[in-house]
Parts: structure tokens; C-alpha cells; sequence
């Protein structure tokens, strides 16, 4: 049987300004929230090389670049881009609902 997604609602789309990002923890889980250019996208704030966070990194485009080892991750589907990962990072879907930014976790 799948895993139902639960949606919580975590900031209004318009507090979250584009380039920026939110660290949040839901049931435990860090994430990491990100407006690029009006669209939302959230990924697990740790790095399958060394699970370390991730959330300090830079951004360019649309990767995440880990802070210690230089591995990158897209942040639209948690993919692992450069070495040293090879494994991606956890994807949560994301959704808007009357201006509220909503992040699925399976339940």
C-alpha cells in the first residue's frame, strides 16, 4: 500500500522572497524551502555523501552546493549532480493553496 502524502502548510508565498530559502523541520525531517524565480521546490537538508546539511551552500541556478565537499544537488527533484554524490536527496512535493506554501510528507 502507498504512503499517503500530508501537506503542511509552512509560509505565505510572499514572505519567502525569490533566491531565498527556509530551513524547516517537519516530523522530525530538515528540509530546506526554496523560491527560484516565483516557483517552490523542497529537498532533505542533508547530503547522501556524508549526511551533513546542506543548507548552508551556495545556490546557483538551481543547485545546492554541499558546504564541505563541493557534491551539488537539484533542488527541483533532490538529484545528486556532481561527485562525490551519487545518491539523490529526498524530494517533497510542494503546493500552493491560497497563497500558502504547502510541503507533502508521506505519512
Amino acid at each position: 500500500m502507498m504512503a499517503e502524502l500530508i501537506f503542511y502548510p509552512v509560509i505565505h508565498e510572499l514572505e519567502l522572497p525569490n533566491g531565498e530559502r527556509l530551513f524547516l523541520e517537519i516530523d522530525g525531517q530538515p528540509i530546506l524551502l526554496f523560491n527560484i524565480a516565483g516557483n517552490f521546490f523542497a529537498i532533505a537538508d542533508v547530503c547522501t555523501h556524508d549526511h551533513g546539511e546542506l543548507g548552508e551552500g551556495d545556490l546557483e541556478g538551481y543547485e545546492i552546493i554541499c558546504p564541505r565537499h563541493g557534491a551539488r544537488f537539484d533542488v527541483r527533484n533532490g538529484n545528486a549532480t556532481r561527485l562525490p554524490a551519487v545518491q539523490p536527496t529526498t524530494h517533497y512535493p510542494v503546493r500552493i493553496i491560497d497563497g500558502m506554501v504547502e510541503v507533502g510528507i508521506n505519512s
